[in-house]
């Protein structure tokens, strides 16, 4: 069945999908199959349910970025999470392999954010602008290879593009984000931005969850780091 090998946990509230870089979370102008259409489907099949499905989204991440994505199976699940991810409840951590370069090791990163609707991008202002969001973010050097070194990063908010942005706007693009300076991209159209783990308390049985999506198992570098 389409999604089963991406399920990361599953029970009568929460379905956890580790999502493929390339693959779509809404759907949009391409046309393209959505997750949240996937998920449906595969819900109404593995259940036999009649009629429409629910799927609550609770967030989302970009299309070429790969890993953790919640959906809600009941109203009352979905609800509870939209209000913990407004409280900062939900804590996300997010891998990211930038080239290898001189950076302080541990970093807390303050920007203010605004997105361009027409070019779909961030604009980073260092200071308060209008209509621009302060974004947070801490980050991590973790591994350093020959050419490339491993962030875990910590989002303190969630804002459009926001790590792509932020790292960015401190000469530190994605490995394979065109969009944000990288100098070339990924031949299969992804960037090494992954949503590695996410912590919070089930909404409905209110027992700590903590949830791991593993690295691409396609992509050698990613391997690497973890090997």
């Amino acid at each position: 069945m389409v999604l089963e090998d991406q399920i990361l946990f599953e029970d009568n509230h929460l379905l956890i999908i580790n999502k493929k870089a390339g693959q779509i979370v809404q759907g949009d102008k391409t046309g393209d199959v959505s997750l949240v259409d996937e998920v449906k489907t595969y819900i109404k099949k593995k259940y036999n349910k009649p009629g429409n499905v629910f799927a609550g989204l609770v967030h989302r991440i970009d299309r070429p970025t790969s890993g953790i994505v919640i959906f809600a199976k009941t109203s009352k699940a979905l609800s509870r999470l939209t209000e913990m991810l407004k409280k900062r409840e939900i804590k996300k951590t997010y891998w990211a392999v930038i080239k290898k370069t001189e950076i302080p090791n541990k970093q807390r990163l303050i920007h203010f954010l605004k997105k361009n609707e027409k070019t779909n991008k961030a604009i980073v202002y260092k200071t308060p602008n209008i209509g621009a969001k302060e974004a947070i973010l801490s980050y991590e050097s973790m591994q350093t290879s020959d050419n490339y070194m491993l962030l875990e990063i910590n989002l303190e908010t969630g804002r459009h593009h926001q790590i792509r942005a932020q790292l960015s706007s401190i000469k530190c693009p994605i490995k394979g984000d065109l969009k944000y300076g990288f100098d070339r991209s990924n031949p299969d159209g992804s960037i090494h931005l992954l949503a590695r783990k996410i912590e919070f308390i089930h909404p409905i049985k209110k027992e700590p969850l903590q949830i791991i999506a593993p690295v691409p198992q396609n992509d050698n570098l990613w391997k690497s780091f973890v090997n």
